[in-house]
């Protein structure tokens, strides 16, 4: 049995070194994140992510994410054209599956929960 793991202060946890965002569709942007903890096969991860404004494509084909947004402010584009504004204290799904583009219209931090497939 794993004890209880607590993180506190989220918005102001040191993350690691900031770097180009991969996915990213603006020049210039770039990311940082911190994982908290992963379970013992792999397959669920929790951490910090921060991102600096921009555009960029995201694929959650593999995975589902559930996201709480600590600071910053959000627009999310799905492929279907819906889109969604989220701001600090916001949650929101990612189900596997879902394909789109995030907007971050100001730095942004999150807390992350990664559920990858255990298939493949």
């Amino acid at each position: 049995m794993q004890d209880i793991l607590p993180f506190l202060a989220l918005g102001d946890a040191e993350l690691g070194p900031f770097s180009p965002k991969p996915t990213r569709i603006t020049e210039n942007q770039v990311e940082a994140s911190r994982q908290l903890w992963q379970s013992e096969d792999g397959l669920v991860q929790v951490g910090i992510w921060e991102c600096t404004p921009g555009r960029f494509t995201a694929d959650r084909r593999s995975n589902s994410e559930i996201c709480h947004i600590i600071s910053g402010r959000v627009e999310m584009h799905h492929t279907d054209g819906t889109v969604r504004h989220l701001g600090a204290g916001d949650c929101l799904i990612l189900p596997q599956g879902w394909t789109g583009e995030w907007n971050i219209l100001e730095q942004t931090r999150k807390l992350y929960i990664v559920h990858r497939s255990g298939k493949g």
